[in-house]
């Protein structure tokens, strides 16, 4: 069987696809991620979109191409997330009100307009990190046991 962390056939079409593919899949990360606070997405699942365009390119390819075009340490990934989520979450402490109390204000963004901005969105900016952090580290690893 083919391992995804080394490169044993050329696969122009699976290669070709994939650096279209996954742009359209990251496009779509990048809206439930914003979607998610109205309606269903988020963190989470952008998240696992963005891992899935991950894999997809890992499978293409291998994983010093994934490396180059990404040179992340998941690990630093996930725990960054991890602090970036209890801070927010915590932040609330500060102010005297219930922890995980998200604030929101409205903002006129040049582009935009007036746009509702939230706290709860950098909550879901770690969940995030830790959704895609995680799940490369498992993939990677189970993929270096080969």
């Amino acid at each position: 069987m083919k391992s995804p962390m080394k490169k044993h056939t050329n696969d122009v079409i699976l290669e070709s696809s994939t650096t279209f593919i996954t742009f359209i899949i990251f496009l779509f990360a990048v809206y439930l991620f914003f979607a998610g606070h109205y309606t269903p997405g988020g963190g989470f699942i952008g998240g696992l979109v963005t891992a899935s365009a991950l894999v997809l390119v890992l499978l293409a390819f291998d994983i010093q191409t994934l490396r180059q075009i990404l040179p992340v340490d998941y690990k630093q990934m996930t725990a960054i997330g991890m602090l970036i989520s209890v801070l927010t979450a915590s932040g609330a402490l500060l102010f005297n009100v219930p922890f995980f109390t998200h604030a929101h204000d409205y903002f006129n963004l040049p582009l935009f307009g007036k746009t509702s901005l939230h706290t709860a969105m950098l909550f879901d900016l770690g969940v995030y990190l830790v959704v895609v952090g995680v799940t490369m580290t498992i993939i990677q690893t189970i993929g270096e046991s080969d």
